[in-house]
């Protein structure tokens, strides 16, 4: 059942993701970047976090699961070093999923050839 309820979650966090695209005037990359600040708030206020016990994946795996795991890496970092955690607490606990795109994104760029859409 937890399969179930991640994968439904997931699907509805992206399908708000595409109406906003279909419907609004808003880039992609705005819709993204809001995701991710949205992740942010919603951690700090104490709300995302009893939603990704219930939802598990379906919640941490799209963009607002980095924004909580931004804000989650910050709370962590700042506990245990203080201010100067507010600094790197984010991107220690990003690390893994960072490097992995860079190494996906480098990988694709070596064996995929670019072309203008145009």
């Amino acid at each position: 059942m937890q399969y179930v309820i991640a994968f439904v979650t997931g699907g509805i966090i992206c399908a708000l993701s595409q109406i906003l695209i279909d419907r609004t005037k808003l880039t992609p990359a705005r819709i993204l970047t809001a995701y991710v600040v949205a992740g942010v708030v919603l951690t700090a206020v104490g709300v995302y976090k009893p939603f990704v016990d219930f939802a598990g994946a379906g919640a941490t795996v799209p963009l607002l699961g980095f924004g909580y795991t931004l804000a989650e890496g910050v709370r962590s970092a700042v506990a245990q070093s203080g201010m100067l955690g507010a600094f790197t607490g984010g991107a220690q606990a990003a690390a893994g999923g960072i490097s992995a795109a860079v190494f996906f994104g480098l990988l694709t760029a070596l064996l995929f050839r670019p072309e203008d859409k145009s």
